[in-house]
């Protein structure tokens, strides 16, 4: 498939800036694939789309203050290093802005306490850094470091806590999953009281979630690895969900990554841990996720393509393109879908 088949057009004044209030506020755009059909409502009606035996998966990931500015030791120039994922140690693999600022050799300086010293190149155009510091590692970075919002936003963010979760606890992302955004504790606790299971997975978005597609034949891109954690109980979970005949609904698309990569089998998922480079686009065949909430992704992203897997490309972009004209709003702190069961699901119960 191209590239250009997952293109639409969006004015930049659709792209949301600043997060709603309350946060389940935002509106609703709810697809019935097997129909096409597209309704609109609030974040507040999902219980409406739910029953009681179907199980939400979340991610339960959170946000590192992942950028950090430095400046380089000898000369002085301002160099950006956001923090992708721990290696080993103190061994980091990072980006570097401006690049040529960040050669291997070069070091960094971020404080008194803090400096690092470029060690490699990556294969995706990254840098491995070395940390040395003073203290605790975690402490001067949460000091140091800055939340790090998605380059669209251009609004400062008042409260960090407003780009987490509210069910965030495994520290380790370079970005929030942002469809969990949505949800308050009150909503999942109603959730819950009416018979909705919840599981909770985790996936460190790093560089494969939001690294731009830049090969015109789709099947050619490839995957950066992210670390992903899925627990024996969760697992048996979604084992008994789908024995019962109920749906498992993946809370973004981290969490349907984790859950395919997870799969040993139709309707059938292992407890593990590891590394996927999973990458999801139309002709793949879901072996665990029924339906899916998610926000509305960037033209020409993988997100897009894994969401076009799920319910027909040409249904998802007529759904952006009216999303578009009713003036939604996109990206991480704007609207959210819901794909309700995917073709055939409902006849592989009865």
């Amino acid at each position: 498939m191209h590239l250009s088949d997952f293109d639409y057009e969006l004015p930049e004044e659709r792209i949301a800036q600043t997060p709603v209030e309350p946060r389940n506020a935002s509106r609703l755009m709810v697809l019935d694939p097997r129909r096409e059909t597209i309704e609109h409502h609030h974040f507040y009606d999902l219980k409406n789309f739910l029953s009681a035996g179907d199980t939400l998966i979340f991610n339960d990931t959170r946000v590192m203050p992942a950028r950090l500015i430095g400046h380089r030791e000898r000369t002085g120039g301002k160099v950006e290093i956001f923090l992708l994922r721990r290696l080993d140690g103190n061994r980091w693999e990072a980006l570097a802005k401006p690049g040529k600022k960040a050669l291997p050799g070069n070091v960094i300086q971020f404080g008194e306490q803090l400096s690092c010293v470029v060690k490699d190149r990556t294969d995706f155009g990254g840098r491995i850094v070395e940390f040395s510091y003073e203290g605790i590692f975690e402490e001067i970075l949460d000091r140091l470091g800055e939340t790090p919002l998605p380059p669209y936003i251009h609004e400062k963010l008042e409260d960090r806590e407003r780009y987490q979760t509210v069910y965030s606890r495994e520290e380790g992302s370079a970005a929030a999953p942002t469809a969990g955004l949505h949800f308050t504790k009150e909503q999942m606790r109603e959730l819950s009281e009416m018979g909705v299971n919840l599981g909770f997975v985790t996936l460190h978005v790093g560089l494969g979630t939001f690294r731009p597609v830049q090969t015109e034949e789709i099947e050619e891109h490839e995957m950066h690895s992210e670390y992903y954690s899925i627990s024996e109980e969760t697992a048996e979970l979604i084992r008994r969900t789908k024995a019962a005949g109920h749906r498992v609904i993946a809370v973004g698309t981290t969490s349907i990554r984790t859950l395919e990569s997870a799969a040993t089998g139709k309707n059938e998922i292992a407890g593990k841990s590891g590394f996927t480079d999973i990458f999801i686009y139309p002709g793949y065949e879901f072996k665990i996720v029924d339906a899916i909430i998610t926000n509305f992704h960037l033209p020409k992203s993988t997100l897009i393509m894994l969401i076009s897997a799920f319910a027909g490309r040409e249904f998802v972009l007529r759904a952006y393109r009216l999303a578009v004209e009713m003036k939604y709003r996109f990206f991480s702190f704007g609207d959210a879908m819901l794909l309700t069961c995917r073709k055939g699901t409902q006849e592989e119960r009865l």
